[in-house]
This record gives C-alpha cells, structure tokens and sequence, in this order.
C-alpha cells in the first residue's frame, strides 16, 4: 500500500487530475469532497472514459467522473483478499480505511510487487506436467 496518496477536489478538471497523477507515477486520486459522506476516487480509466467519449478535459470535473460503487479495504487484510476484492469488482485500486480515515492506496501494481519480491511463484499443472505460467 502506498501510504502517500495523491488527493484532488471535485473541483479540479480532469486535465488538473490527469497532470497530478502523472507527475506522480500514479493511476488513482483520492476526491475528498465536504459534501459527500466519504472519500471518492477517480483512476486514469474514469479519465480515459471521457476522453474517449470527447469530453473536454479542461472543462470537466472530478465530481462528474468518480467511480461509483466503492469497496474499502481495511489494513488487516491480506493480499490475498484484496486481490480477490479487485478481481470481484474489476477495479485495480482499493483506498485503505483505518480508524475512518484514509489510511493509503493499495493498486494491483502494488500487491504485484509484494507477491514478486516475497518470491512467489506460479506453476501450472497440465495433465501431469508442469507447465509455466503464461
């Protein structure tokens, strides 16, 4: 998990957003917004979206492109389990709550990197043969 985490306003426009986070070798944003009951967040796929849909970068805002439908992860989760929640929703970034706050970002890349330098492995069997993961 990353414990420092980019944040942006409703307020920003998507290009504010899109800069920010690729200064910051990041694909997600933190929105807290006053308004709203709790955080939000918008990925480089919501932006994707709408410039993909020609909408204006510079005139569209956070607010309007946030990912709906969010799963928090606790930090007494295991990798394991947040993996499975990513793979169940297909998002690639959950936003880590401890005590009722943002507590970090936790991306696929990130439990990657974990399973990768922990030395792990993954072998196939096919009909008795071992066969390497593609």
């Amino acid at each position: 998990m990353s414990p420092t985490v980019l944040t942006v306003g409703p307020g920003h426009t998507l290009r504010d957003c899109a800069t920010q986070m690729a200064q910051r070798n990041v694909g997600a944003a933190v929105v807290h917004d006053p308004d709203a009951p709790g955080p939000g967040i918008i990925t480089e796929r919501d932006i994707l979206k709408s410039l993909g849909a020609g909408e204006d970068p510079d005139t569209e805002r956070v607010a309007e492109h946030l990912t709906s439908d969010l799963v928090f992860a606790s930090p007494e989760w295991s990798l394991e389990e947040a993996a499975a929640a990513m793979a169940r929703g297909g998002f690639r970034h959950l936003i880590v709550i401890e005590h009722g706050e943002v507590a970090g970002v936790l991306s696929v890349r990130d439990i990657i990197r974990c399973w990768c330098l922990d030395g792990a492995t993954s072998v196939l069997t096919e009909q008795g043969h071992d066969v390497p993961a593609a």
